[in-house]
């Protein structure tokens, strides 16, 4: 028999359990057909759950195309649909059955064996950002644990920026966290990614470091947001030739990484920008120029490769 139980229900029932450990937060996303989910692992603190649902997951489910880990929060991508999980005791032990996007709600069924059950169903239920939870069967044990979670539909977008200091004062990648940070405090969005791209070092028009950062946030509120950011950017900049770029899909396509790379590694034209930004749907935003374009859209590209991104290529 299902039992439907809210955020608050798990926690009265099962809070006081000293062998139930609570994820801190999950954050689910979509583009219109794929989905993101981040989700932080017990206490925000448990690095070792984390890498062993990095590692199970994805050969479990067939539903997972990618998946990696930052600490102790998972990054899932995956297709919609159901599928058969391949469980093997001691071996493969958890996984995502089914996942769907509805019309305010992202559903995601989740199965596992022993510990893995208890965190598909219990641990999950206690998660921020949890809506309720539909517990099949509660696992534990030898036991299988099943249960679908309803989370908050959010969209995702990814805001690229470079060009933002000068030679004496400003640096971008510490002003694109101040004002993502701000933000989230004012609720437009949950701030979910920063990186820094190391571009083209032998670049004649850098200050310094010569690095463009990308910004990821969920939100319900894309527009009011980018415009938000953009009204700060262009309040805080120091430079002439401050550019963004904002995207908004899943996955980054080869052809987009491909661009990133070559702007790591020499000198690119601004109209190479636009005609990549107009082939992956790249909105560009010049704030006091158009030269930061061209960075900001290489940001994009890196966004979700961090320890790719800080890589020097030229």
């Amino acid at each position: 028999m299902v039992e439907i139980l809210s955020r608050k229900d798990v926690l009265e029932r099962y809070g006081s359990m000293e062998w139930i450990s609570p994820y801190e937060r999950i954050i689910a996303m979509t583009d219109g057909e794929l989905i993101e989910v981040h989700e932080f692992h017990a206490r925000n603190r448990c690095i070792g759950g984390a890498a062993w649902e990095v590692y199970h997951y994805p050969r479990v489910s067939g539903l997972i195309i990618a998946a990696r880990r930052e600490g102790a929060r998972n990054i899932f991508i995956l297709k919609q649909g159901k599928t058969e999980l391949k469980l093997i005791p001691g071996i493969a032990g958890a996984g995502v059955e089914e996942a769907h996007v509805l019309k305010d709600t992202i559903e995601l069924t989740y199965a596992g064996l022993a510990g893995g059950g208890i965190a598909a169903t219990v641990c999950r239920g206690m998660a921020e950002g949890c809506h309720n939870i539909e517990i099949v069967e509660l696992g534990g044990g030898g036991k299988l644990g099943r249960a679908k979670l309803v989370l908050k539909k959010y969209e995702k977008v990814v805001i690229g920026v470079d060009d933002t200091d000068n030679k004496e004062k400003g640096a971008t990648w510490s002003l694109m966290n101040e004002i993502a940070y701000k933000m989230e405090k004012e609720e437009l969005g949950h701030y979910l990614m920063h990186t820094i791209t190391q571009l083209y070092t032998n670049n004649p028009n850098k200050t310094t470091n010569c690095v463009s950062i990308s910004v990821t946030f969920a939100t319900e509120r894309p527009k009011e947001l980018v415009e938000r950011f953009r009204k700060e950017l262009e309040r805080l900049t120091v430079s002439e030739n401050t550019g963004m770029a904002v995207y908004r899909k899943i996955t980054i396509p080869d052809e987009l990484r491909a661009y990133g790379a070559k702007v790591k590694s020499r000198l690119v034209s601004l109209s190479d920008a636009y005609e990549i930004a107009e082939k992956f749907g790249i909105e560009t935003i010049p704030i006091t120029g158009e030269r930061g374009i061209i960075g900001a859209i290489a940001a994009l590209a890196f966004s979700d490769s961090p320890e790719e991104a800080v890589k020097v290529y030229a």
